[in-house]
């Protein structure tokens, strides 16, 4: 399973980069609003953090097939790179991943609530599909059931398609995910850093220290 971050935070992406490894970075449309500037100016920023080689994920806001192609189009011409056009699952938007597919485009489908929208989206070529784990959860649902039901279809049909895993608030969640299979999960860089942490590690941290300091002249 491989990590992607889930904000637009430069600072934060500096700092976990430097710390973790990381596969790239995914943005919507809440997340670009936290940042106080425009989808342009803060994907640039993003990119020149990341380099040309990491993921970039970032999302259309148009609800229209056409009006989702034309931006995903500006957004890729803005970063260029490793760069996937997040496309929520409504109708309009799986008409949108075909065409853009066509065009080469690589395209991920996010806002997915149910096994069928992932299996539809993959249908249409979606490279990655991104089912919401703590939503689900929140409504009494259960995110980590979707999440492995998605990774069973998409094995058993074949599809060449990967699970990018989302909406986390705490580590078991991203855990369990882990276990159900799932290629890829998208977190908080606070998140990621909760996942490192224990007690114990820390502990032993210290008593190593103590008991090797007079030893370890290096």
């Amino acid at each position: 399973m491989i990590y992607f971050l889930d904000t637009g935070d430069v600072k934060a992406i500096e700092k976990a980069l430097d710390l973790f490894p990381v596969e790239g970075v995914t943005t919507n449309p809440t997340i670009i609003a936290k940042q106080k500037k425009n989808v342009i100016e803060t994907i640039k920023d993003i990119r020149s953090c990341i380099g040309d080689d990491l993921k970039l994920h970032v999302q259309t806001l148009g609800e229209h097939a056409e009006d989702i192609v034309r931006e995903a189009g500006i957004l890729r011409d803005a970063v260029k790179g490793d760069f996937y056009a997040k496309i929520p699952v409504t109708a309009e938007g799986i008409k949108a991943m075909q065409k853009l597919k066509k065009e080469g485009f690589q395209v991920t489908a996010t806002a997915i609530f149910t096994q069928q929208q992932a299996l539809i989206a993959a249908r249409a070529g979606a490279d990655y599909v991104a089912p919401y784990v703590n939503r689900l959860d929140n409504i009494s649902s259960s995110g980590i059931k979707v999440v492995e039901d998605i990774v069973t279809l998409i094995d058993r049909y074949d599809l060449d398609t990967q699970v990018l895993a989302a909406s986390f608030k705490n580590v078991e969640q991203v855990h369990q995910v882990s276990l159900s299979g799932a290629h890829s999960v998208t977190i908080d860089p606070e998140l990621y850093e909760k996942l490192l942490y224990h007690p114990l590690t820390q502990e032993s941290v210290i008593d190593f220290i103590v008991d090797g300091h007079t030893y370890y002249n290096l």
